[in-house]
């Protein structure tokens, strides 16, 4: 006999709770049976975003976010451990051409002059936020059109050729670009890591919401002190 509207009703096993994001989040990480993906061989630094227009509330209020303060200090440094290792730093932005033709249906929610399409080539909003280390001999850096940093672009045949078999995603939006970045990461079928200091949201619930279903699901969520003690681990 097959269930009734009303059986399904009283059958829903969606959770409902009075805690926050962040508590979430907070309980899930406290979790000692929560398995890991770990650590491979060789990883890659992939720093999603860290441009004007999302690192400089100074310069660009409406757009632009801070959740952890020293978020480029710590990247910038786990950025020079992968160099010195001889493992590869990538660093992308985000920006289109002068009529946004190029950015697709994601450009048609807004037009504002905040608005993503609006994103122009050589823009201030486009530049690289100066405090970033990014040696250009070395560090590969690109523009992309799309949240993911795989999406239409040369990341993965990058890592491919550079034999890495797990990715650290930092950088900006964790509910955005990071996130949809984790999750390509996984697929394409790396060991995902995302350090908790070294990314950044406009709002903790969106930032805390998306850091739980990433260490659910497609990434381990770390301390960025641990990124550190892996390379010096290595000796």
């Amino acid at each position: 006999m097959a269930p009734t509207d009303t059986d399904l009703t009283f059958a829903s096993t969606m959770v409902r709770e009075d805690l926050t994001a962040r508590q979430m989040f907070e309980r899930v990480r406290a979790n000692p049976n929560r398995a890991r993906f770990g650590f491979g061989e060789r990883l890659a630094v992939v720093n999603i975003d860290f441009q004007q227009a999302y690192t400089r509330p100074d310069l660009f209020p409406n757009t632009a976010y801070v959740t952890d303060p020293r978020q480029i200090e710590h990247t910038n440094r786990i950025s020079a451990l992968a160099r010195a290792a001889g493992m590869p730093v990538i660093w992308t932005r985000v920006a289109y051409k002068p009529d946004a033709g190029d950015a697709g249906v994601w450009g048609t929610r807004t037009n504002t002059a905040d608005s993503l399409q609006n994103i122009k080539y050589d823009s201030e909003r486009h530049q690289f936020d100066p405090r970033c280390e990014i040696d250009h001999g070395v560090d590969l850096t690109y523009t992309k059109r799309m949240p993911s940093a795989f999406f239409e672009t040369q990341l993965a045949s990058y890592l491919v050729w550079h034999k890495v078999d797990t990715v650290v995603v930092t950088g900006g939006s964790t509910s955005g670009c990071v996130r949809a970045t984790a999750v390509d990461s996984l697929s394409h079928g790396y060991r995902t890591i995302v350090p908790e200091e070294c990314v950044a949201d406009k709002h903790e619930s969106y930032h805390f919401a998306n850091l739980t279903d990433l260490l659910l699901k497609y990434a381990d969520v770390v301390g960025v002190a641990e990124i550190d003690a892996w390379f010096a681990g290595r000796g």
